[in-house]
């Protein structure tokens, strides 16, 4: 028989069991998940209020980036803006090693693209692991660098850069000179003027994806100050005209090399200056180092007979000479010592201008025995020579002019025809200039001047007309028969010098020169031509200097919109003269 009182006692114990252990499950997930939801909320006020800086800090680190922002370097022109040297924008690759991965397979691919060798690539990888920047190909065109990024590797990035670009190659190379691939100066104007032309670097803050590419600016810190733009005083039209006569005639003369220099009379600018051999700034992967010189400044030699003109100058500036003063070359040479100075041939009495006419070195000697030595160099250093030109171009050489305690009687002699003493083209043709423009020195500039320069009086009008005159003959009749420019007169004086070697002078190699002006009633242009070491069997001045000359100024002369002076009948009589031999 069953108790139902203890029955039912039983059923309701049990059932309040089962009703406390369901509140207790039902308190402690509601304990769980009040504490959840209060460790979620402490976790978001601690990452919302109490961490805030750290962690945008630690996001800023992993998206957000200081970049520079490259300055543009400024723009070279010439006299009339064309450019002569100007800053493109182009891409660099590069790599965060720590980041890449040297076994990735694409890198073969990449190898490719830049053209270096896979192995080597792989290698820096990982040699350099624990850097964060290398170069892999610098400053390329944007598409390559496009074709680059759509490989999509780890660790592989561009940045923009600028390269120099030169627009007219090696026809201006020596004047402006070249940049290295951080585009600071290395030659020329590029080298003197690098801090005029170079920017000041600017820096941003960018956003990037994981990848390091730039999302968005954000903000500007310091904004790229460019570079200041550099006129030049140099006419790109004559630059060209006198690279291509100058290189023609190196070629036909099977020369050594060869300078021009072209000066405008009335302000000293320089028109144009050109040097063979030349090279390409845009290419240097076969650059020769003997063709970086600019040697119309940095290249010294005798100037040989170009001096007679001015040694003639100062003796009509003694006053104890007159143009029609006489000098008895009889019997055509001079001896001092174990030393003799010949003439082509005696020439018997001649007067000042024939001796500059026929080029006698007996002639002009004489004038220097009677005049001493000081006097001569007194006007070669009025004229610039043995100092510098101030043009402050990179390497300049100042010559040498003698100065000796006591001149002795061969010392004078030599020093009267351009002997003993050494200048650059530069310094001859600013000396040229002086008698052209009526005796002022100009400074000389390779920078383009806006207003006229204030010059200094060196000579005086009077003897620099007789001088040209003198110049004129030279041209007509003389030595210099060759140099006549077409439709234009010109006066000017040949030269024909020894080379200088290792062992003194060179019996069989010689420098040509001629050095003159036109028009040379009113003269515009100066130019000095010098071709070194001709091979061809015409090695003077008259024959190898004088006919690039003439060509030269011809057509600058035109360029420059001068009205021609001479009618057809008398350049073709002048043109066939200048056809005999110099």
């Amino acid at each position: 028989m069953i108790d139902v009182s203890d029955q039912g006692k039983k059923t309701t114990w049990g059932q309040r069991l089962a009703s406390g252990l369901a509140a207790w499950r039902f308190g402690s997930v509601v304990g769980v998940f009040l504490l959840v939801v209060g460790v979620l909320g402490w976790r978001l006020v601690d990452l919302h209020v109490v961490d805030n800086d750290f962690l945008r800090k630690q996001g800023d680190v992993r998206t957000i980036r200081v970049e520079s922002i490259d300055a543009h370097r400024g723009v070279v022109t010439d006299r009339y803006d064309e450019p002569l040297a100007v800053s493109t924008p182009v891409q660099t690759i590069w790599a965060n090693p720590s980041e890449a991965n040297p076994s990735e397979a694409r890198l073969t691919n990449l190898a490719r693209l830049l053209d270096i060798n896979e192995a080597s690539l792989r290698q820096r990888l990982e040699e350099y692991s624990g850097r964060e920047f290398i170069y892999l190909r610098r400053k390329v065109q944007p598409d390559l660098a496009r074709k680059v990024l759509e490989l999509e590797i780890d660790g592989i990035y561009t940045r923009q850069e600028y390269r120099r670009y030169y627009p007219a190659g090696e026809v201006t190379a020596h004047v402006v000179g070249f940049t290295d691939i951080d585009e600071r100066g290395q030659e020329g104007i590029e080298l003197a003027y690098n801090q005029w032309l170079s920017g000041e670097t600017g820096r941003k803050r960018v956003l990037k994806d994981n990848r390091g590419r730039v999302i968005k600016d954000l903000t500007l810190i310091r904004d790229a100050s460019p570079g200041q733009n550099l006129a030049l005083s140099i006419d790109l039209r004559l630059q060209y005209l006198a690279y291509r006569e100058l290189k023609a005639v190196v070629a036909a003369h099977n020369a050594r090399g060869g300078t021009l220099v072209m000066l405008d009379v009335d302000t000293g600018e320089v028109l144009a200056m050109v040097n063979q051999g030349s090279y390409n700034p845009n290419d240097r992967s076969q650059l020769a180092a003997e063709n970086l010189r600019n040697k119309a400044i940095t290249d010294l030699f005798e100037p040989g007979s170009t001096m007679k003109p001015i040694t003639m100058a100062a003796a009509l500036e003694s006053g104890s000479y007159s143009v029609n003063s006489t000098i008895d070359t009889n019997p055509g040479f001079r001896r001092f010592g174990r030393f003799t100075i010949r003439d082509h041939r005696n020439y018997g009495v001649m007067d000042m201008t024939e001796i500059i006419v026929k080029s006698s070195n007996v002639g002009i000697s004489r004038i220097a025995t009677d005049l001493g030595g000081d006097v001569i160099r007194d006007l070669y250093a009025r004229l610039g020579l043995g100092q510098p030109t101030g043009i402050g171009f990179p390497g300049e050489a100042v010559g040498v002019l003698p100065s000796p305690p006591k001149w002795r009687p061969v010392e004078e002699a030599t020093l009267s025809y351009g002997y003993g003493m050494s200048v650059n083209a530069l310094q001859l043709a600013q000396a040229y200039m002086v008698i052209a423009n009526g005796g002022v020195r100009y400074p000389l500039s390779l920078v383009r001047q806006d207003k006229k320069p204030e010059g200094q009086r060196v000579l005086s009008e009077q003897v620099t007309l007789q001088v040209r005159n003198m110049l004129r003959e030279a041209v007509s009749r003389g030595t210099g028969k060759r140099a006549q420019p077409g439709f234009y007169s010109a006066g000017g004086k040949t030269g024909t010098v020894h080379l200088v070697g290792a062992q003194g002078y060179e019996d069989s190699q010689y420098k040509a020169i001629f050095a003159g002006m036109a028009p040379i009633d009113n003269p515009r242009l100066v130019t000095v031509v010098a071709v070194d070491a001709p091979q061809s069997g015409e090695y003077y001045g008259g024959e190898v200097a004088a006919p690039v000359f003439s060509r030269v100024m011809s057509d600058a002369l035109r360029l420059l919109n001068v009205k021609p002076e001479l009618e057809v009948g008398e350049a073709e009589m002048a043109a066939s003269a200048s056809g005999e031999r110099g």
